[in-house]
């Protein structure tokens, strides 16, 4: 029998210790809980959001937290086909379900930048070091459990493991959100379909400046996904990310026009063509990329100098809970034991040493000791990180910057500095990023089991097969897209991809072009003493304007809620439906551009097979009828009615 605790689904949020705090289901308390099911439907989960967001992020350079969407398709599966499904046996589904998300962050950040560097890339490769950099991730993520999850309980909110939390309770006690969900993915699907597969209307437009402004541009990318997206990460991320792409778009590039049409022969470097005979999209590539990435190193420095309290602070607080004796723990307090941990990260360090993909086993064993230094460091300043702000806002890429700089300095150092040091960093790289996304991912399941009364071993255990699934397909998913699209294309720029590739091959040929990069550092430097948050606007910066402006629509709606008095209840109730439908809205836009993908790839193109248009104006027409579908299902008091008796909480 479940030894349920009603008093802890309505203090999931209340603020008390964690000594104090009773789970859902007690310690002592005999629950299904690691079962094949269970684990079967969350592999499942974990290979198509997978697959799913490293679609998302090769084309938008962003993915999307899973937890919820596994918890509510899980959730979905489990009581409709096993009558005799528990609380823990659906925490399981989602701690396999989301890994999938968090390994494809990892890998599509950055893997890629092999393929836009024209090497051949095996799908055996990927996995292999998919599964490592995500295995580190899993047991760095281990010592650091106790003191995150149980002892800073109360002041560490980790906002979507609780959310989860609540979802799977109410779930559990009769509510059902699953058809709100499925209706947004379906939605976000036909529309992406409407784009993608079949093109009725483009999914993207262009308006170029004049007069003053000549140079510069605005425009909008038609994508539900980041729609969703903009509703999760809320209006002021959105606005500091729109606040990049205005400087970039709108000053910088008018900017730089107006000084090359003085001078109509200036050509400056990096670009080999005159300025006055560019356009927007040759300003951004040779000038507005690289400021971005020099915004968005500065970012990861920022973000490590004020988080060094947090390592600190962690390290104290690992040490000191990793000393109890595993016979004196509460089934809700069992790690992985100490040896399986130790054991597990001297293979795996032995495993990237020996890795073929670098020059020698010397830089080998250097890579995997930068594994492990930035690896442990970045893990805890993660796995603390999104205690506050959510995965989806994690700052994966400015941490695996870091990693990455050093990296490449002490490979050249050694002597590698062609190809073969490029691709050698690239790969520590990598499995730093792919470590970090998946600790943070890991962290929120915890916190989500913590609350629930969970297993933390069996969720270990889970999430590193879900890890080893996703991996399974990571690489054949991404190596299709290449062929069909092409890495770095107009419809799949990899945008994080193409950063890596830039700072490793420029550190190692020494050709990076050092003046546009630090006025990029400046230019976050002031935005840092003047307040703002560095990291979006330098992403904004970094990225076209044309997904930061879509975004912004998402947090303008998300926005409305906040500012509107609601009361309490009706307040969480609208942030509970958006969340599930902008979940919804990213997944069905996202798997169904891998479908459309693999159709592609096997030689089936459904291209005119409807009446067509160029206009893009038409296009934003049909993106306008998605949106307002979006405001009517949060807005609308019918809908809401219709929802009441779903028991939605938050």
């Amino acid at each position: 029998m479940e030894g349920k605790n009603p008093k802890a689904a309505k203090g999931f949020t209340a603020k008390v210790s964690g000594d104090e705090y009773e789970p859902y289901i007690a310690h002592d308390s005999n629950v299904k809980e690691f079962t094949v099911r269970a684990v079967i439907i969350g592999c499942v989960l974990a290979m198509l959001f997978g697959a799913a967001n490293a679609y998302l992020a090769l084309q938008i350079g962003m993915t999307i937290c899973a937890s919820i969407p596994a918890a509510v398709i899980g959730l979905a599966v489990l009581r409709g086909c096993f009558k005799d499904s528990s609380v823990l046996e659906n925490n399981i589904v989602q701690t396999v379900g989301s890994s999938g998300e968090a390994l494809a962050a990892g890998v599509a950040f950055t893997l890629p930048a092999l393929l836009l560097l024209d090497i051949d890339v095996k799908i055996v490769t990927v996995f292999v070091i998919a599964a490592v950099g995500g295995l580190i991730g899993c047991l760095l993520m281990v010592p650091l459990r106790k003191f995150l999850i149980k002892d800073e309980h109360g002041k560490l909110p980790y906002p979507e493991g609780t959310a989860c939390a609540e979802v799977v309770v109410a779930g559990h006690e009769g509510g059902s959100n699953a058809r709100l969900l499925f209706e947004a993915l379906g939605l976000g699907a036909l529309y992406k379909f409407l784009t993608d597969g079949v093109a009725v209307f483009p999914y993207t437009i262009d308006l170029p400046l004049k007069g003053y402004l000549k140079g510069g541009a605005v425009g909008m990318d038609y994508l539900g996904s980041l729609l969703g997206a903009g509703f999760l990460v809320g209006p002021r991320i959105c606005a500091m990310s729109l606040a990049g792409g205005v400087l970039g778009w709108v000053v910088i590039m008018p900017l730089i026009f107006s000084i090359g049409s003085m001078a109509p022969e200036l050509v400056i470097p990096p670009a080999d063509i005159p300025i006055a005979q560019m356009d927007i999209w040759d300003l951004w590539t040779n000038y507005i990329k690289y400021i971005g990435i020099g915004s968005v190193t500065m970012g990861g420095f920022i973000s490590l100098f004020t988080a060094l309290p947090i390592i600190v602070k962690s390290f104290r607080g690992t040490f000191a809970a990793y000393g109890q004796k595993e016979e004196n723990v509460k089934r809700t307090e069992r790690n992985i034991p100490k040896k399986v941990l130790l054991i597990g990260i001297i293979i795996l360090l032995a495993v990237i040493a020996f890795l073929p993909v670098f020059p020698s086993v010397a830089a080998g064993s250097v890579g995997a000791v930068m594994v492990l230094i930035f690896g442990f460091i970045f893990v805890a300043v993660s796995a603390h990180l999104v205690g506050y702000v959510g995965s989806s806002s994690n700052p994966i890429v400015a941490m695996t910057i870091g990693g990455l700089l050093v990296t490449a300095v002490l490979f050249r150092a050694m002597g590698f500095n062609g190809t073969s040091g490029i691709i050698a960093t690239i790969v520590v790289g990598s499995t730093l990023c792919i470590a970090i996304g998946v600790s943070g991912d890991m962290a929120q399941d915890l916190k989500t089991g913590f609350l629930l009364g969970a297993t933390p071993r069996k969720q270990q255990y889970g999430q590193m097969i879900g890890i080893l699934a996703s991996a399974a397909v990571m690489g054949a998913v991404i190596i299709m897209l290449n062929d069909v699209y092409g890495i770095g294309s107009e419809k799949l720029p990899a945008p994080h991809a193409n950063m890596m590739k830039s700072i490793a091959e420029g550190v190692m040929t020494a050709d990076l072009p050092w003046p546009l990069i630090l006025i990029g550092m400046g230019i976050a430097l002031a935005v840092w003493l003047l307040g703002g948050s560095v990291l979006p606007f330098s992403v904004g910066l970094y990225l076209p304007f044309h997904l930061s402006a879509t975004m912004m629509i998402g947090g303008i709606v998300r926005g409305i809620i906040d500012k509107k008095k609601y009361d309490e209840g009706t307040k969480a109730k609208k942030i509970e439906k958006g969340t599930l439908y902008a979940s919804g809205l990213i997944a069905g836009d996202a798997l169904m551009g891998v479908v459309v993908t693999a159709l592609l790839y096997v030689g089936v193109d459904m291209t005119g097979i409807l009446p067509s248009t160029d206009n893009p104006f038409i296009g934003g027409l049909g993106f306008c009828v998605v949106i307002g579908i979006f405001a009517w299902v949060i807005f609308s008091r019918k809908q809401e009615d219709k929802l009441e008796g779903r028991d939605l909480k938050m």
